[in-house]
């Protein structure tokens, strides 16, 4: 999977549900191949998309995007 494969489907999951999902939730829902993100990913998504990890209940960050 490309970089901007999993930006977009990060993106439109995203924007579906403005509450947010864990890593977890996203990976499961969209069947991602990956067991943790990618950190670069992450940062350059922060940028490009403006994703917001927040601490969610427990370890668990919980994305959305600021708009």
């Amino acid at each position: 999977m490309k970089y901007t494969e999993f930006r977009d489907l990060i993106q439109r999951e995203l924007r579906l549900y403005p509450d947010g999902f864990t890593w977890e939730e996203l990976r499961t829902r969209l069947k991602l191949p990956y067991d943790r993100p990618c950190q670069s990913w992450l940062r350059r998504m922060e940028n490009d998309i403006s994703l917001v990890r927040r601490k969610g209940g427990g370890r668990a960050y919980v994305w959305t995007i600021e708009e």
